[in-house]
């Protein structure tokens, strides 16, 4: 039985971009905001664009917060972009604003010397961590990034790769079977594809083990 990826819908997010970088890798997915519907899915994508407070109002109007703190213990989930930092405990961005607390850490605006700030293009990831996310990822890859806010990891256990923007930003994230990026993979063209594909694996194999 092939395994479904369900989309998190909560207005907030380019969720085609996603569902058509899996679609052409073959990746079956869904998007939607019901958690009843999210809850028949094997993975969960957490997409994001846009300001912290925002995204975590949504999320938690709409029941959606809740429920992925429960869904984490039943299946893989990664967060892009702003859904990355939403993993965090919480985010400075306007005002200081409670995040999902699933990767301990905060969310703070960036301060590179002499860089200009939104970090909009392509840079390469250097690994800090092994973890599946990486699988047949050649020697300096590089990815997409579209951001002003980075993500400070309380655990460097926490941190698999990281890219350099006049410092260290967190680029892959992982706490056990909570994944994040904050590049966009859909619009990493190759190497993006091939994230998107190991998440796929790792949801096939967390369902076939559990």
């Amino acid at each position: 039985m092939k395994n479904k990826i369900g989309i998190i819908d909560y207005g907030m997010g380019n969720l085609h971009s996603v569902k058509n970088a899996l679609d052409f890798i073959g990746e079956d997915s869904f998007v939607s905001d019901d958690p009843a519907l999210l809850d028949a899915a094997d993975g969960l994508i957490l997409p994001g664009v846009g300001a912290f407070p925002d995204a975590m109002e949504r999320l938690n109007d709409t029941g959606l917060t809740k429920y992925i703190k429960s869904a984490i213990d039943k299946k893989p989930l990664l967060g892009i972009c702003l859904g990355m930092q939403l993993l965090f405990d919480r985010g400075y961005e306007f005002r200081e604003c409670e995040g999902l607390g699933l990767i301990h850490g905060e969310v703070v605006k960036m301060k590179p010397d002499g860089l200009k700030v939104p970090h909009m293009g392509w840079n390469e990831l250097t690994i800090v961590n092994s973890s599946h996310l990486l699988a047949g990822l050649p020697e300096n890859a590089q990815v997409y990034f579209v951001h002003s806010y980075k993500a400070v990891v309380k655990n460097r256990q926490n941190l698999i790769a990281s890219t350099d923007y006049g410092y260290e930003i967190p680029a892959i994230v992982q706490n056990g079977n909570v994944y994040g990026c904050q590049f966009h993979p859909e619009k990493s063209e190759s190497i993006g594809l091939q994230i998107l594909r190991n998440f796929g694996g790792i949801v096939h194999d967390y369902t076939a083990s559990n």
